[in-house]
């Protein structure tokens, strides 16, 4: 995985530069979402690796299933990808080019799975709970996952807040096993 985060990175870097530059930061974002979505395909992920098939041939195919969906930019990038050999990596690159979007605005996205359905209120205290402790706008989604028990776990890029009674349960498991 880290591997395919360096290898994304400088394309993921040169899209978003291009996209500030042109101030066409959801424009490039709604392109490289269609594009990874298509990518990640099972059969157009076989077309894009290919051997039979030339670089032009793969871009191609990727950007006539994409049709109207894509700009002039981003059928460049399709074909500067296919030439270097890289156009499994859009998925990649388009979680990189969102992150970087979100770090500019001020953003965070955050999944919270908690055992029951938050309520309104309880998902706009949480939200307003991040927003103070994690000082960006927060983006709030909410997931059910009944084997928490109760509590709720929070996801917010790299931050992890677990509060969940499994997995209290299972620290303590661990601390009464060594």
């Amino acid at each position: 995985m880290a591997e395919l985060t360096t290898l994304a990175r400088p394309y993921a870097k040169a899209v978003f530069a291009e996209a500030q530059e042109k101030n066409a930061l959801d424009a490039w974002s709604d392109s490289l979402t269609t594009l990874a979505a298509y990518a990640a395909d099972a059969n157009m992920a076989k077309v894009l690796v290919h051997p039979s098939l030339t670089a032009s041939q793969q871009a191609q195919a990727l950007i006539d299933v994409c049709g109207e969906k894509l700009n002039e930019a981003a059928k460049n990038l399709v074909n500067v990808l296919a030439e270097n050999k890289r156009l499994p990596l859009l998925t990649e690159i388009a979680a990189l080019y969102e992150e970087y979007k979100a770090e500019l605005q001020n953003t965070v996205d955050v999944v919270v799975t908690s055992a029951f359905a938050l309520s309104d209120e309880q998902s706009e205290k949480l939200a307003q709970a991040l927003k103070a402790k994690l000082q960006r706008d927060v983006r709030m989604s909410s997931e059910v996952d009944e084997s928490l028990i109760g509590g709720a776990v929070i996801r917010a890029g790299d931050l992890v807040i677990d509060g969940s009674i499994k997995g209290k349960l299972s620290k303590l498991a661990e601390a009464m096993n060594s």
